[in-house]
């Protein structure tokens, strides 16, 4: 017996006469007793196949929304509903997505126009539009509707939540990033968050439209990728650091060998030579766990050509720089700061984690021959996503990193998200190495 059908006969449902025709989609969705005829057509769908000694899992997902459609005529012609076709087909959708997908959140899964979907509890649904959070309508019976997605969701990624493991990060097979904590550890109920895969990846050429960067920080960045600079993105949360590591990976020509490696899977790669690698967590008595350093390790002995980083967090910050000054040009990676020195500072921070012992003048010494461009990035108050910073390393001056920013994004007045983009330097120190390798000239400033 599944979690769906022990949810369903355990609930006490009223069951109306008839349905009164509600216009609104979302009305209805809200509605307490559409919420209650939805139930019960799960209820009867299941119950039919149960009779046949058939499962939801065997059906194909057109026999389903067959059976779907005959449950639904079947209590039309006793007289429980009355629906006009809009609100047949409606109901039609949610059933099939209560019963073989993710429920409330099949519909908001499907809006390409959602980013991030937020669960606070069974009633309290957000999602991101445009860089901005905004409540929406959606919601769930109560705890236990919530607690059965939750546990579909992460039973088909061969995971499990209870109260021993009450939290769980990790990737769902199209690639959206689920995070879920459950009671003892959310106080206040069950937490889902989900962020959503995207099935077009973004170019550079997108950015320049979206105004992003500008069209001049393109070209570089570009050159310098082609170049085998090596790049570190900088910025805060939700700055999109991945989603511009995975658009400057696109410049990346098809004849080298890309390993990759993440917390969780989240780059589209479209070369031909692509390695993936994805860390592993440990298990419930703390064992077989598989780090980003481990893996690291391991991807030097794979005759990588780039190693891509998803974000340096621990001890394979060491690996890493190693990695970039010792034959892997052209690696990348991305990391949390404020702005580029603030991420030299943490990356400092990070390489003592890594048992690295040697005075602050080394450390910053290897910093600055591996590490060629900081690009940083920044989420600005209006939900905007912008490149607001492109600095070249070009060495240390004494005990401090000499930096050349090449281009910076000026904003109109705090927390407003408007501004420009100007070009602060008009010749790249790394001049020289985009002519030899990019065929790039002055032009790029």
């Amino acid at each position: 017996m599944s979690l769906l059908t022990t949810e369903l006969r355990g609930m006490a449902v009223p069951e109306p006469h008839r349905l009164a025709p509600i216009a609104q989609p979302a009305a209805r969705r809200m509605s307490d007793i559409y919420q209650a005829v939805k139930a019960q057509t799960c209820q009867q769908v299941i119950e039919q196949l149960e009779a046949r000694g058939g499962t939801v899992e065997a059906l194909s997902p057109r026999a389903l929304r067959e059976e779907i459609e005959s449950a639904i005529r079947s209590r039309s012609r006793r007289g429980q509903l009355a629906l006009n076709t809009a609100e047949r087909l409606l109901l039609v959708e949610d059933v099939e997505d209560e019963v073989a997908g993710l429920g409330p959140l099949a519909p908001l899964l499907r809006d390409a126009g959602v980013d991030d979907i937020i669960v606070n509890g069974p009633h309290h649904v957000f999602v991101e539009r445009g860089g901005l959070l905004e409540k929406v309508d959606t919601r769930f019976r109560d705890e236990v509707h919530l607690m059965n997605i939750i546990q579909r969701i992460v039973g088909r990624i061969g995971r499990r939540v209870d109260e021993s493991t009450p939290y769980v990060d990790a990737r769902l097979r199209d690639g959206t990033r689920v995070n879920v904590v459950i009671p003892p550890i959310a106080l206040d109920g069950p937490v889902l968050s989900l962020r959503k895969f995207r099935a077009e990846p973004f170019t550079l050429a997108t950015f320049v439209e979206r105004q992003v960067l500008s069209a001049a920080m393109a070209a570089y960045l570009a050159a310098a990728v082609r170049s085998r600079l090596n790049i570190l993105i900088s910025g805060g949360t939700g700055a999109g650091k991945s989603t511009l590591l995975n658009v400057l990976s696109g410049a990346i020509g098809d004849g080298e060998r890309l390993i990759t490696i993440e917390d969780a899977a989240e780059l589209q790669l479209r070369q031909e030579h692509v390695v993936r690698l994805e860390t592993r967590p440990p298990n419930l008595d703390g064992s077989r766990e598989v780090p980003a350093r481990e893996l690291m390790r391991n991807a030097l002995r794979m005759r990588p050509d780039r190693i891509i980083l998803g974000e340096v967090r621990g001890g394979e910050a060491i690996e890493m720089l190693q990695a970039m000054s010792t034959g892997h040009d052209g690696s990348m990676s991305t990391i949390h700061g404020n702005s580029p020195r603030d991420a030299f500072a943490r990356l400092e921070l990070l390489l003592s984690f890594s048992g690295l012992q040697h005075d602050i003048r080394a450390i910053r010494r290897l910093i600055a021959s591996s590490i060629h461009i900081v690009v940083h990035t920044q989420r600005h108050a209006n939900g905007s996503r912008r490149v607001v910073s492109v600095t070249e390393v070009t060495g240390l001056e004494g005990e401090a990193y000499s930096l050349n920013e090449l281009f910076a994004f000026e904003e109109r007045g705090p927390m407003t998200g408007s501004g420009q983009f100007r070009t602060l330097s008009p010749r790249p120190f790394h001049l020289p190495r985009l002519r030899d390798y990019a065929g790039t000239g002055d032009s790029l400033c």
